[in-house]
């Protein structure tokens, strides 16, 4: 939970070294306007200044921190409709709140002191006060970017990693499909397939997203799949003796067309499906009898289920990420006014790899 503190505007861009505990401050801040249906726009979301003290409530065991870089995620649109569904809403008239890197200003809590680099549930301003900051987690490696703890070192990395390697079981050789592959999930489970030895082709949105598949993330093939017309004849092409392990990102027609070309015993690991978000009334699946006649797995998941793998999966991939054998490649937008931009351009694929907001240099 982030409580926030609103006012009146202050000056903004004030140091923090700069100021006396209990001072209060200018806090820019991304407000949610109101519950959506369709597409989400820019307007749906306001940056406004509202201020904040520089202080803890006594008696609390409370933290402030100084927001440094903030994802966006495709889930965050279940966030802008107040239905029944596996996440909390967004309130209307408060700040988006989502993963994020942050300092620590001040501390209540024994696990957090003054100085502290974290990195969770955090809200779009400058500042937030967590006021249930268990969901906060320390950062101790400082040696790689901090905004890697947005993706491939926080929950997304968690993600890419236990969808691929707990629901799939991967072995050497297998044939595997990702959608959305240059995302910010979708490009780490590419990444992981290859270690594992097995051959992966990827689907994305445009040339430029297809090149970095290939070129920087090393899948053996990639295409574009607003070019393709027929997916299930394309998919043929690239997977002539079937698809072992598809890592879904994006349902609908996609989800249709792999479900013909799966092999016996295939596994799917349901991660999301971008193109039925925005859908007032989802698209229909056709093929669903393949799961039964060829035998497939096909399971949804989310990562908060496997967050006792954190530590298994941050000492996998931390390795690989200083040796330079995973690849991160970031979108990033700098400053709150042009977060809601950011967060609007996932849906029409305009960004390219994980796409973060920078508060603040550290």
């Amino acid at each position: 939970m982030i409580s926030i503190f609103y006012g009146q505007e202050a000056n903004e861009e004030r140091e923090l070294s700069e100021m006396a505990k209990g001072e209060e401050v200018s806090n820019k801040q991304v407000i949610f306007k109101d519950y959506i249906t369709g597409f989400p726009k820019e307007t749906d979301m306001v940056v406004s200044t509202g201020t904040i003290k520089l202080k803890v409530p006594e008696g609390s065991n409370a933290v402030l921190v100084k927001n440094l870089y903030l994802s966006c995620d495709p889930y965050m649109r279940s966030c802008m409709t107040n239905l029944n569904n596996y996440i909390t809403p967004f309130t209307p008239g408060s700040p988006l709140i989502g993963l994020g890197v942050a300092k620590v200003v001040e501390s209540n809590h024994p696990n957090f002191k003054e100085g502290d680099l974290v990195w969770g549930m955090t809200g779009w301003e400058e500042y937030s006060l967590a006021t249930m900051p268990d969901g906060l987690n320390k950062i101790e490696h400082t040696d790689v970017p901090l905004s890697y703890y947005t993706g491939s070192l926080g929950m997304l990395g968690l993600t890419a990693y236990a969808g691929f390697y707990e629901l799939c079981s991967p072995k050497k050789g297998e044939k595997v499909f990702i959608s959305a592959a240059s995302g910010a999930v979708g490009q780490l489970v590419g990444q992981f397939a290859k270690i594992t030895g097995c051959y992966v082709v990827g689907s994305a949105g445009s040339k430029e997203k297809v090149d970095l598949l290939k070129n920087k993330f090393g899948f053996d093939e990639a295409f574009n799949y607003k070019e393709e017309h027929d997916l299930d004849a394309n998919l043929k092409r690239y997977f002539p003796e079937g698809i072992d392990i598809y890592f879904e990102n994006v349902g609908g027609k996609m989800l249709d067309a792999v479900l013909l070309n799966m092999r016996f015993n295939g596994r799917i690991a349901a991660c999301g499906m971008i193109s039925q978000y925005n859908l007032e009334k989802p698209e229909g699946v056709h093929n669903l009898f393949c799961l039964i006649s060829k035998q497939i797995k096909m399971e949804g998941f989310l990562a908060c289920d496997y967050f006792h793998l954190y530590p298994k999966f941050f000492d996998f991939i931390l390795p690989l990420i200083k040796e330079g054998k995973i690849a991160c490649v970031e979108d990033i937008a700098e400053g709150l006014d042009n977060a809601p931009g950011a967060l609007i351009g996932l849906f029409t694929g305009r960004n390219v790899g994980k796409q973060v907001v920078v508060v603040a240099h550290e």
